[in-house]
């Protein structure tokens, strides 16, 4: 099916590439909105790099940033590839003026602002989004058995749990930012590491690897960072590592925002 009906992505981490990715792929005519130094790691696994090197791709499809309306606009209609902007947010929803908003920037930690009315369709993805008061629907996010379940009426699960494991490993993953400054690296996301190894410094404070494996995530080099930002992931799984593609998770949540969309026959 394809469809002139806009969509307007926000966020290009690996939730938000693959909402992107499926909804594309199914007909609709997508755009992705990101910061300009977005902190997202498992680069591999989204549309991130986009913002960084002009163009990304993922499991067959590109995503082309394009900051010029004249670009942008008759790229949604050619359907060629996915554009992606960090141009003025509030400008392009103007300009675009998308049947359905997707807010999946993921911020975990934040109360996110009520976004009602600025699409005929507002989704949710994550947690601290209400239904009917901060977007139209929820999509849910959290690990349990209402993964990727379309929520019309209250709010998604709160932020709960650890992070799933993988080889034995969940948390102790994860690297984050000691301080704020601007990270460096010289390693990219798929590359082997030991545990111990420098992978990247701060400030001068060096980050180094917390288990044997393969980068699964990492910040993009010479990007600023806050304190206590996610900036490094490793997946200790040896040959069953994924540092590419979509995920599991990512791929069920994109499936109930799609199921939003189509659901939604008044648009």
């Amino acid at each position: 099916m394809i469809t002139s009906l806009k969509i307007l992505v926000r966020g290009s981490g690996d939730v938000a590439s693959a909402a992107a990715h499926l909804l594309f792929r199914s007909g609709y005519a997508v755009l992705i909105h990101e910061s300009p130094q977005p902190t997202a790691t498992r680069r591999k696994m989204a549309f991130t790099d986009a913002v960084f090197d002009g163009q990304a791709w993922l499991e067959g499809i590109e995503a082309r940033r394009l900051d010029n309306l004249s670009e942008m606009l008759p790229a949604l209609e050619t359907r060629q590839f996915i554009p992606l902007t960090v141009a003025d947010f509030d400008g392009i929803l103007k300009e675009v003026s998308p049947a359905v908003l997707v807010d999946a920037r993921m911020r975990k930690h934040s109360r996110p602002e009520t976004q009602l009315g600025l699409a005929p369709l507002t989704l949710g993805l994550g947690p601290n989004f209400v239904a009917a008061q901060t977007v139209d629907v929820v999509i849910e996010t959290g690990r349990s058995e209402n993964l990727g379940r379309v929520i019309r009426s209250g709010a998604s699960a709160p932020l709960a749990g650890e992070p799933v494991a993988l080889g034995g490993h969940a948390r102790d993953r994860y690297v984050y930012a000691p301080t704020a400054g601007i990270f460096r690296t010289t390693l990219q996301v798929g590359d082997p590491v030991r545990q111990g190894q420098i992978i990247a410094e701060i400030n001068g404070q060096q980050l180094a690897s917390p288990l044997d494996g393969s980068l699964r995530g990492l910040t993009r080099d010479g990007v600023p960072v806050t304190l206590k930002t996610k900036v490094m992931e490793v997946d200790p799984r040896g040959a069953a590592a994924q540092t590419s593609g979509i995920a599991e998770r990512p791929a069920i949540i994109a499936a109930g925002v799609l199921q939003a969309v189509t659901d939604a026959r008044w648009l």
